[in-house]
């Protein structure tokens, strides 16, 4: 359980590095952490299962201007690796993974902060560095900057991980509406994050687009994969049928190579008119 719980803080630790600097795998998304957390403790359906549940949650959430969000990328390696320790069959495992793994995504909103408030100090120190020319220092202290972003999400994961032995005690003592509650939870979490993502986008605008998922969804009975290849053929033919933006052309300024110059010559007649 030791060698779990550390090789799935350093997986912890790697998610929250990915998503603030060279995004290798995507790492940050709930989907691909609990699937490799599955991995790690030997049940790949599971950790799928529970990071796919979380990414639908996760869909329309985004920070911005250094707002703090549900941590679900955390919660889904946490609720894995405590789904997992958990008896019973694949859906009460499950239930008890979305369980644990929206308050864990929850708690890591209020450790957040800490997390970008304490490199504020190595910021101040790498100033002094830069001013004084210490470039090895500099360097050190851009690398070292991120031991407070993994710290917050590193030790709640290793507790979790390490002492997951109480779930199975607390599991025993768990109610069956508790349970039934959370199954609940579980199926209307996809719904709350499609609504939250389609606020985000202009379905004013293309509201047919949204009939037409609905109808391949609801009378068709074609699959959330299938639909999504179909958008993405959908959005292709819009791109590519779609007429070009005109664009105004500075006077004096030599037309593109794909303007004619004709057209070029009657906008400037235009902007002398004015």
């Amino acid at each position: 359980m030791l060698l779990t719980a550390i090789v799935l803080t350093l997986w912890a630790c790697f998610c929250i590095y990915d998503n603030l600097g060279p995004t290798l795998i995507y790492a940050s998304r709930p989907l691909i952490a609990g699937t490799v957390a599955g991995l790690i403790i030997g049940d790949v359906t599971l950790g799928m299962a529970v990071g796919a549940t979380l990414e639908l949650a996760a869909l329309g959430i985004y920070t911005y201007g250094g707002a703090s969000i549900p941590d679900y990328t955390t919660g889904a390696i946490v609720g894995t690796a405590l789904a997992h320790a958990s008896s019973g069959d694949f859906a009460h495992q499950l239930t008890i993974g979305i369980g644990i793994g929206i308050p864990a995504a929850l708690l890591l909103t209020a450790l957040d902060p800490i997390g970008r408030f304490l490199p504020t100090f190595w910021i101040h120190r790498a100033d002094i560095a830069a001013v004084s020319g210490k470039t090895r220092e500099l360097t050190v202290l851009h690398w070292t900057a991120f031991i407070p972003w993994a710290a917050v999400r590193a030790v709640p994961t290793f507790l979790a991980v390490y002492y997951s032995g109480v779930v199975a005690t607390v599991e025993k003592h768990i109610p069956t509406w508790f349970t039934n509650g959370m199954t609940l939870v579980g199926a209307i979490l996809p719904a709350v994050g499609f609504a939250m993502l389609l606020t985000l986008l202009p379905v004013a605008r293309y509201w047919y687009m949204l009939l037409i998922g609905y109808v391949l969804f609801a009378y068709m009975n074609v699959s959330l994969l299938g639909i999504a290849l179909f958008g993405v053929a959908i959005a292709i033919i819009f791109v590519t049928l779609r007429p070009p933006t005109p664009s105004a052309t500075v006077p004096g300024r030599a037309a593109p190579p794909n303007e004619p110059a004709n057209q070029t010559a009657s906008q400037e007649g235009d902007a002398s008119n004015v």
